[in-house]
C-alpha cells in the first residue's frame, strides 16, 4: 500500500489534463488537418490515410479505436504492460472525438482557421495544437497508445532505440500516404503532384509536433541526481525502491560538525518523476535534506544505451 495519501485535488486535476490534452488533439485534427487533407505519423495517420482513401467511409474514429486496442492486447500478452485508466479512457475518448468533432464542429469554423488560412499554417497551427494536446495528457499519466508500443514490443526483442523506431514508423506511415488513392470530402481525387506536397506537409507535421510535445514536458528525459540525508534513510530508500522502483544507493557519510555517522542516498531519475519523489520524501521526512542536480547523460539499465561500436580484438 503506498505510503503517499490520495489527495483528492491532484487526482482531479490529473483527470481534466488528460481530458483537455485529448480534446485539444481532436480538435487539431478535426479543424486543421482532416479538412486539408493532410497525414502525420502515429495510429492516427493510418486512420486519416484510411478515412481520405474510403470516401470518409471509414472514419478516422473507428481506425484509431480498432489499432489501439489490438496493439493494447499485443503489450499485454507480450510485454506484461500494466496500462491505467488514464491511457484507456484516452484512446476510447480520442477515439469518439475524432468522429463526432468531424460532424458537430461548423463548417464556417472550419472554412475560417484551416482551409482560408492554407495548407502550411494548418500543418503549423494543427501540429502546436497534437503537440500541446499530447504533451498536456503525458504530464498527467494519460497516454494516447499509438506506434509508441509498437516500439517497446521491438526494442524487447531487439536492440534498437524506441525513439528511432517511432521516427521510421512515422516516416513510412506518411511516405505511404504518396502511394495510396486519397480524396476530398466532396468526393475529389487528389492529384499526384498534390499527394507529393502532402508527405512534405506530414513530416513538417511531425516535426512540430515533437517539439512542442520536448518543450511542453520541459526535457522530461533530462536527468536528475538526487543526493538526501534524513535520519528516516532507511524508510525512504524503502519508498523510492518499493513504491516508484528507482535504484537507490545508501552511502556511508560522517557529519565533520557533528562528528556523527549518517548515511547518504543517492538516486538518479527522470527529471519528470521528480515531482513525485520530492512528495514521497516529505511525507516521511519533512527536515530532510537534499540536493538536485542536472546530469546531461546517463547511460546503463533504465537509461541511455552506448551507442559506441567496441571494437573486435
Amino acid at each position: 500500500m503506498s505510503i503517499l495519501p490520495k489527495d483528492p485535488w491532484r487526482i482531479a486535476k490529473e483527470w481534466l489534463f488528460v481530458i483537455l490534452g485529448i480534446l485539444l488533439y481532436i480538435l487539431a485534427w478535426s479543424v486543421f488537418l482532416v479538412p486539408n487533407n493532410l497525414v502525420g505519423g502515429g495510429v492516427t495517420g493510418i486512420a486519416s490515410i484510411i478515412q481520405y482513401a474510403t470516401h470518409g467511409t471509414v472514419m478516422i474514429g473507428y481506425t484509431y479505436f480498432v489499432i489501439n486496442a489490438i496493439l493494447l492486447v499485443a503489450a499485454f500478452f507480450i510485454m506484461g504492460s500494466n496500462f491505467g485508466a488514464k491511457t484507456i479512457f484516452a484512446i476510447v475518448f480520442a477515439s469518439i472525438g475524432l468522429n463526432l468533432a468531424q460532424e458537430v464542429i461548423p463548417q464556417s469554423i472550419i472554412q475560417t482557421l484551416a482551409i482560408d488560412n492554407g495548407k502550411l499554417m494548418s500543418t503549423i497551427m494543427g501540429g502546436i495544437m497534437a503537440g500541446l494536446g499530447i504533451g498536456l495528457s503525458m504530464s498527467a499519466g494519460g497516454s494516447t497508445g499509438g506506434t509508441d508500443i509498437i516500439a517497446l514490443i521491438v526494442s524487447k526483442y531487439r536492440n534498437v532505440s524506441p525513439g528511432k523506431m517511432i521516427v521510421a514508423m512515422d516516416f513510412v506511415i506518411i511516405l505511404s500516404s504518396f502511394f495510396i488513392p486519397s480524396y476530398t470530402a466532396d468526393g475529389a481525387r487528389v492529384e499526384w503532384a498534390e499527394k507529393f506536397t502532402t508527405v512534405i506537409y506530414g513530416l513538417i507535421l511531425v516535426t512540430v509536433n515533437g517539439q512542442v510535445i520536448d518543450m511542453y514536458l520541459s526535457g522530461s528525459r533530462q536527468s536528475v541526481q538526487l543526493f538526501i540525508l534524513s535520519h528516516e534513510y532507511e524508510k525512504i530508500a524503502d519508498a523510492l525502491t518499493h513504491e516508484l522502483h528507482k535504484g537507490v544507493t545508501v552511502l556511508p557519510a560522517k557529519g565533520w560538525y557533528t562528528q556523527q555517522d549518517s548515511h547518504v542516498l543517492m538516486v538518479i531519475s527522470r527529471k519528470n518523476d521528480l515531482s513525485l519523489m520530492l512528495r514521497y520524501i516529505k511525507m516521511i521526512d519533512p527536515q530532510a535534506f537534499l540536493s538536485v542536480g542536472s546530469i546531461s547523460c546517463v547511460y546503463g539499465k533504465g537509461f541511455e544505451t552506448i551507442k559506441e561500436k567496441v571494437p573486435k580484438q
